[in-house]
């Protein structure tokens, strides 16, 4: 049993359809609105229940846990969140991924691990960023090491309410910084300026590529040992990063986060109103070697942002099925195989072009 906690969600109800679709059924959906979760089961060609589950009820969300070989975290806001579902899951038994997470969720569980954590594995940051910004990138250093790596994620979708705050939330060193690049070992802050009205492969017109080293970045770079690294946040106008700053501006003095949450969502419905919803991942590389051979760009295009996090989801829950994640608390771009992953996209209906050259 596979245990889909916010499963009536957009990446919840699309990670439960994808673990149907990959055999690895039963799937339990759970949420705080049963009607909605019981939707979700009954759409499903697998065997399926809905429970009502909420994880601010340490009672509930344990009962949900119950008998599940895998939960899967759908639910969010993810920096609220943090570990609670991560832990609940490891006492109960069963493996756990975590759809969003990032490190701060990781370091809240590893801080003051379970005993179980010693027997079960843990992933974060199984979706699309964090999660593949993290993992693709790695095909294009299997041939030997980098001299640079240009990483652009970006465009426009529609945020909710959960994901706003998220977003609001996602700020200070745990998460990364601004206008900065790796260079030779080291964060190089202040390294790199905003680029405006820029034309780049897989985007759509004209967009705008904010520098930001997330802790992700940082952790690839220093992995795949990149002599420099340059990650950029990519907007096709300046609503989201308007609304974003206003905000943080009015936290710093004192005003309350969930009040600015309106202001994303329709900055997001903003950006998509005018061009539709998309976002594109696009990754150059050079070889330290010149004259080495292998694939030196990476390019991803899908609709839809949050449903295909959903799939990237449930291929994590599938690695732990098939016991390939050892004990522990683990990023899913350390553990999961990028070339499963890259074929599994390649003809998943969520993804509109994927081109290694």
């Amino acid at each position: 049993m596979i245990g889909v906690l916010g499963g009536s969600g957009t990446v919840g109800a699309v990670t439960a359809d994808r673990l149907a679709r990959y055999g690895l059924g039963p799937v339990r959906i759970g949420g705080r609105d049963r009607g909605r979760a019981a939707a979700v089961a009954e759409s499903l060609d697998t065997e399926a229940e809905a429970v009502r589950a909420d994880l601010a009820d340490p009672d509930s969300l344990a009962a949900f846990c119950a008998g599940t070989s895998v939960v899967v975290n759908c639910a969010g806001p993810s920096y609220r969140v943090l570990d609670t579902v991560a832990r609940a899951a490891v006492v109960a038994g069963a493996d756990y991924v975590d759809a969003a997470g990032d490190a701060v969720a990781m370091a809240a569980l590893s801080a003051n691990p379970p005993d179980a954590l010693a027997r079960r594995s843990a992933v974060f940051s199984a979706g699309l960023m964090p999660g593949l910004s993290g993992l693709l990138p790695r095909l294009l250093a299997e041939n030997g090491p980098l001299a640079r790596l240009d990483a652009y994620v970006g465009g426009a979708t529609a945020i909710g309410t959960l994901s706003a705050v998220d977003a609001l939330l996602t700020r200070g060193p745990g998460f990364g910084t601004a206008q900065a690049l790796w260079r030779d070992g080291r964060v190089v802050e202040h390294g790199l300026a905003p680029l405006r009205g820029v034309v780049l492969p897989g985007f759509r017109d004209r967009v705008h590529a904010v520098p930001f080293l997330s802790a992700e970045a940082r952790a690839l770079a220093a992995d795949l040992d990149v002599d420099e690294l340059r990650n950029y946040t990519v907007y096709v106008s300046e609503r989201i990063p308007e609304a974003l700053a206003r905000a943080w501006a009015d936290i710093d003095a004192g005003g309350d986060l969930d009040a600015h949450v309106p202001a994303v969502v329709a900055a997001a419905d903003g950006d998509v109103a005018v061009g539709g919803s998309w976002y594109t991942l696009l990754f150059h590389a050079r070889a330290r070697d010149r004259g080495g051979s292998g694939p030196t760009r990476l390019l991803l295009r899908t609709p839809e942002s949050y449903a295909l996090s959903g799939v990237v989801t449930a291929l994590a829950a599938g690695a732990l099925v098939a016991g390939k994640v050892p004990a522990g608390a683990h990023a899913a771009a350390d553990v999961l195989d990028a070339h499963a992953v890259l074929d599994a996209l390649r003809t998943d209906p969520l993804v509109d072009e994927i081109d290694l050259a």
